[in-house]
This record gives structure tokens, sequence and C-alpha cells, in this order.
């Protein structure tokens, strides 16, 4: 009998959602940074094992938003909570609840949401500070199950899929069995670009970043791409251009090869820069680079 589930990831930015989702499905369908607020749409990520379809949605970092943009990625995490069958609250080891925490357990709360908690990075901690969340966590709710992982290892991953396993109900699969995500090719390249500004480029000027494909021709086995990089500033643009073109070079190298490795195939890509003025605050520019409501 065929069983599945919609288990939404949240939490706090940068605390390693996609870097989990990422290896619960064993390849990469979300990109990943250092640099909080990566991930700004949903990703969904199927993971089909047996009979079983889990359906993860990686959502963006849970955080007190300063654009519309930032209103739009808010929305993004509430607007999943509301259509899922559960969630995993992914933390940081700390000795307390954070207010961005204790706002997701009360929404857990109001909905009845059976919930687990998953605490990531714990190569980085000591034992007595794991003991210290589990504790916290575990005074303000009820978790189906509390779960300690180093998702970039992979260490307690397959811990977090088995534990998911509760939630599954009896079902015919929304995906095949033979993806993982349901995202376009188109997108899951853009993403890959914009990953590699976060990589290459200084604190705040990647997150004024946003990347768009223009054109995608495929021909005797090469895919040819022309993505559009647009920034903020006309400083923006020539930070990100570089001495002699150098830093889009290295964008562009970086971007391609993983690509490639995406497609299983030779990619030509051509990168420009653009600048619109203040496009995170402008409704009709979030809703122009793809920013949508899904549900």
């Amino acid at each position: 009998m065929k069983k599945t589930a919609f288990i939404a990831i949240v939490g706090r930015p940068n605390v390693g959602k996609s870097t989990l989702l990422n290896a619960i499905l064993g390849e990469k369908v979300a990109i990943v940074s250092k640099k909080p607020q990566t991930t700004r749409n949903r990703i969904t990520g199927i993971h089909t094992v047996g009979d079983n379809q889990f359906v993860f949605l990686d959502t963006p970092g849970m955080h007190k938003p300063r654009t519309r943009l930032g209103d739009f990625m808010i929305k993004t995490v509430s607007n999943t909570l509301g259509g899922v069958d559960t969630a995993i609250l992914v933390v940081e080891a700390r000795e307390e609840v954070g207010d961005i925490e204790a706002q997701i357990i009360k929404r857990f709360k109001a909905d009845k949401m059976r919930a687990i908690l998953v605490i990531n990075k714990i190569d980085t901690v000591r034992p007595v500070n794991i003991a210290k969340t589990i504790a916290a966590y575990a005074a303000e709710f009820d978790f189906a199950a509390v779960i300690p992982v180093a998702a970039k290892s992979g260490k307690g991953v397959d811990t977090v899929i088995s534990e998911c396993e509760q939630f599954l109900y009896e079902g015919d699969w929304f995906f095949p069995d033979d993806i993982v995500t349901d995202q376009p090719e188109r997108q899951i390249a853009a993403e890959i670009i914009r990953e590699k500004l976060l990589r290459m480029l200084e604190e705040e000027i990647p997150h004024g970043t946003a990347v768009t494909i223009e054109e995608w021709k495929e021909r005797s086995g090469v895919v040819s791409i022309r993505a559009e990089i647009y920034c903020e500033k006309a400083s923006h643009k020539g930070i990100i251009i570089g001495k002699g073109a150098q830093t889009i070079k290295k964008i562009g190298t970086y971007a391609r090869e993983d690509i490639e490795k995406m497609l299983d195939t030779k990619v030509f890509l051509d990168l420009y820069v653009r600048v619109k003025e203040n496009w995170r605050d402008s409704s009709f520019n979030i809703s122009d680079f793809g920013f949508k409501d899904e549900l």
C-alpha cells in the first residue's frame, strides 16, 4: 500500500534547512550558503523509498522582514505550514528557545500540528549544550521526536527519515517515483548562479541580487544559457563584474560546472548584469523575478 506525507522544514535563517533537505535526498536541489536568507522560494524535495513517498518543503528562514521580498518569504513559510501534514523545526544548540522558534512553536500549537525537532550542527558544540537545548525545547512543546544531526556530514539524517515515517498516510503518490524535485531545470540553474553570487560577493550585495534565465537552447548535446543578474545599485554592478571582469568570470565558471553536473551535458553560460534599483521593495519586480504565491 502506497503512503505519503507533506513535511515542511522550518526554522530561522542559516540553521541548515537546505543542507538537511539535500542530505535527505542524496543530491543537491536547494542552494546553500553561509550567508543567512539564502532560500527565497519554497523548494520541494521528493524522497521515495519502497512504498513510501516523503514530500519535503524547504522554506525561507523566519526573520523580521525589512523589504517586500522579506514579506513574501515570511508569507511563504506561513502558507507552507498551512498546507502540510507535519513539520521539522531545525535549530542550532542553544540554551534557550529563541523568539523566532517560539513563534513557530506557537503556530504548531494553534494548528495542533505534530512536529519533529532537529538540532543541527552538533559536530560544532559540546554534548552538554545539546542536552540543554533538548531540555529547553521539551519545556515548550511535546515534539514527536528530537534528533541531533550534523546535516553537512549526513550524521543522523537516516534517523530523521525513519522518524518521519510515523506521519505517512495511505494514499496515492503526488509525484513519480524517479524524481527528487518538481523545480524546472531553468529555476535550478538560476538558483545555482545566485549561490555563486553569495559565495563570491561581500555581505550585503548578494541579498540585493536576482537571477533570471532569458534564453535556453539545446542542440547537438550542448545547452546554451543566457542569464541576467539584477542588482540594486550601479556601484554593485561594478563589484559583481569585478576588475577586468574577473569576478563575473569566476561566478560563471563555478555556476557552469554545477549546471553541467545537473544536466549531465556540456553548457555554455553567458551572464549579463543589469541594475534595477530597489527591486526588493517593488511588488511588480518581485513577481516578475518569479517570487509568487504557490498556495
